[in-house]
């Protein structure tokens, strides 16, 4: 029996203040994929991944995630959706005043972990996972650019979600990091994660393939990325 896409949006549409963002969409997205966004600033891709994650709900069509209906959704039903995907931002969003194992536990209380055992090893897998084993009781303005976005998809992990949504994640990292990053991402896809991606790197697309989605004009279409 196979498994239901995480991804399913048909005839989707989204509008803020009657000003239409995005129409159209009809996209599925399955266990494992790799998937770009890319398109100018602007064009949507953020919008995109705001719907996916349920800052932004559909004004049209219909359209699921991980099982959460993405029409009118609810705070109540945000809060479930986001415990089944992981968020990563370009400019990381971490708490300054916490280290980086705190950011990571700050986490875990807000979703419903208990103090113990088991929340503390959960932390220290997920620093593990990412490369910051020895560094949880760094702050994070202590940490480089490229370990602070490592924290940040670690901080993405804590759920074991299926899904993770990155919105331009190396837009603010030298090559050497972004390519540290891109492994870090595309790892987590040979072990059967989905990772949707915002990005203007097309290096990145060439250097770790997958799936390409152009935001333009209002839409969105299949598209591919030649070498250069």
């Amino acid at each position: 029996m196979n498994e239901p896409p995480l991804v399913n949006i048909e005839k989707g549409g989204i509008t803020i203040d009657e000003h239409v963002l995005l129409q159209g969409i009809n996209l599925t997205i399955s266990a494992g994929e790799l998937v770009y966004l890319i398109g100018k600033t602007g064009s949507g891709k953020s919008s995109l991944l705001k719907c996916l994650y349920g800052e932004l709900s559909l004004s049209t069509g219909s359209g699921k995630v991980c099982g959460h209906d993405l029409r009118g959704i609810t705070r109540k039903n945000v809060h479930t959706l986001r415990r089944n995907l992981g968020i990563v931002f370009q400019d990381f969003a971490l708490l300054p005043d916490r280290t980086a194992f705190e950011n990571l536990d700050f986490v875990l209380g807000a979703t419903g972990w208990s103090k113990g055992n088991a929340r503390e090893n959960r932390i220290k897998d997920c620093l593990d996972a990412v490369g910051l084993g020895t560094k949880g009781y760094k702050m994070p303005h202590a940490l480089s650019g490229g370990e602070q976005q490592r924290l940040a998809i670690a901080r993405a992990l804590l759920n074991d979600p299926p899904l993770i949504v990155a919105d331009e994640p190396t837009g603010n990292l030298d090559p050497e990091t972004t390519t540290g990053i891109l492994q870090l991402l595309h790892e987590l896809v040979r072990k059967d994660r989905t990772v949707i991606m915002a990005t203007h790197d097309h290096n990145a697309i060439q250097m770790y393939p997958g799936r390409v989605l152009r935001c333009e004009g209002g839409y969105i279409e299949e598209t591919t990325i030649m070498s250069s």
